[in-house]
């Protein structure tokens, strides 16, 4: 590691700067890479670009690393193979026959409980639990806006509190990239102060339970009631969930094929960390424990699918191949996120940041201002995981560099890329939520956008406070 110096923060705010300009998060992050690799290689931009492949190739000489890059498109094939399954359509048709939805109140209950427990990855939590939800809400006259409000309150916010899927994966990955020893129990220690993903969870079920209805909100369920069930200007998404769960022909798919693949992975979990772990969970290899876990799941998945005769193992190859391929955008996105990280490491960035606003900003506005930064990066990039792989290896430096709670910072941070992209107009999840509702986008950016600021509200207090007693 060189000795830090003001260029070492230019590799981050080039990544920063580009991706709000361009929205290209990967031209962005490898932009940051080559500048990094420039000055490591004595200010020269050409061999800049070979040190920067070079540092990119890197990444795949950690073992942990390459497990998480490997995870990431494991899962997507594991995503693949249960929508393939019909196991999706099965669980949705599993909810629908308990008939215990029979009113508004009780269907809000159902999408936000839905939310909470179908937590494998954001994007299949919003298709299912929009998918149940929606035909209950158009019946019982609670708008398609408060639908989306909710379901998006309870996919990232629950998604990236688990250790034991994509996002989790991602987390600890860029944790261990910046020296951490043991990245899944600070992970796992960040939990409780990821204060927006926890507020807005409890906000999302105070709003059902009180029926809080604030501003845009508040003229959708009006109109909703009124028997209308969009503004009349209003252009609704492709509901791309009725492709997830349109009836067939012939029996349902049994929920199985869904939850078993589910809760094999979510026990092979914690045995992987026992084992890796010598009989200890909390020193286990959480790497490894995630590979293993998300294989254990895809085999089960297998298992089943081909003893009941449905697919060949031909077609379980080409689901595999297709579903990695969807997830190739995002393991990009890591690759590049954990080699900005080790040039940052190689440059000092941390530490000098760290001694830069340890001179002049207040210990207890850390928390905050990190807060604040993150959720203006997800807001204009539209992705948390960018934001992750830009503002993760600057808290946790400057966390360790001034003595201060790393699970602290990293929750800050962490909450903040939630907040923005939750808020954020042009983030996926926002645009996945409107379409499984079957809402028009802008209408549900501006409704849920009051429940988005109340929470941060929230959140920048309690970090505010944390701050004053770490």
């Amino acid at each position: 590691m060189t000795d830090p110096s003001w260029y070492s923060v230019l590799p981050p705010i080039l990544a920063i700067v580009l991706a709000i300009w361009t929205k290209q998060v990967i031209l962005s992050l490898f932009a940051g890479i080559w500048i990094g690799s420039t000055l490591l290689t004595g200010f020269n931009p050409v061999t800049g670009v070979t040190a920067s492949l070079d540092q990119v190739v890197n990444v795949f000489t950690d073992p942990g690393d390459t497990r998480v890059l490997i995870f990431t498109l494991i899962i997507g094939s594991l995503i693949a193979t249960i929508e393939h399954s019909g196991g999706v359509r099965g669980f949705v048709h599993f909810l629908e026959t308990r008939r215990w939805v029979h009113n508004g109140f009780r269907a809000q209950i159902l999408a936000w409980i839905t939310g909470l427990v179908i937590f494998i990855e954001s994007n299949i939590t919003l298709l299912v639990a929009g998918s149940v939800s929606r035909p209950l809400f158009d019946r019982y006259k609670v708008s398609r806006e408060k639908l989306a409000y909710l379901i998006d309150a309870t996919s990232a916010p629950v998604c990236v509190m688990i250790p034991l899927n994509a996002w989790g994966a991602v987390i600890i990955g860029l944790i261990a990239s910046t020296g951490i020893e043991n990245p899944l129990e600070t992970f796992i220690a960040s939990i409780p102060y990821n204060f927006y993903a926890i507020i807005a969870i409890i906000l999302s079920a105070v709003v059902i339970w009180k029926n809080i209805n604030i501003g845009p909100m508040k003229k959708a369920e009006a109109r909703t009631q009124a028997g209308e069930v969009l503004w009349p200007d209003a252009t609704p998404m492709v509901d791309i969930s009725a492709e997830l769960v349109e009836d067939q022909p012939g029996a349902v798919p049994s929920a199985w094929l869904m939850v078993l693949p589910i809760v094999a992975m979510i026990l092979m979990m914690p045995v992987g960390l026992y084992i890796t772990g010598d009989g200890n969970i909390i020193e286990g290899s959480g790497s490894v424990s995630i590979l293993w876990a998300v294989s254990f799941a895809l085999l089960v998945s297998w298992i089943m699918i081909l003893s009941k005769g449905t697919s060949t193992v031909n077609e379980l190859m080409r689901i595999f191949m297709k579903g990695a391929g969807g997830l190739l955008p995002i393991a990009t996105i890591l690759l590049l996120a954990l080699a900005l990280g080790d040039i940052a490491n190689l440059l000092g960035t941390g530490i000098y940041v760290a001694t830069a606003v340890g001179d002049t900003i207040p210990t207890p506005l850390l928390a905050p201002l990190i807060f604040l930064t993150s959720s203006f990066i997800a807001f204009s990039v539209g992705s948390s995981w960018g934001t992750f792989a830009i503002m993760i290896p600057i808290a946790i430096p400057i966390a360790t560099t001034l003595g201060l709670p790393v699970p602290l910072l990293l929750g800050a941070a962490i909450s903040g890329a939630i907040f923005g992209d939750h808020a954020s107009p042009i983030s996926d999840t926002t645009v996945v939520a409107s379409m499984a509702s079957a809402t028009d986008h802008i209408d549900h950016v501006r409704t849920q956008l009051p429940y988005a600021l109340v929470a941060a509200g929230f959140a920048t207090a309690a970090f505010l406070a944390f701050g004053f007693v770490a």
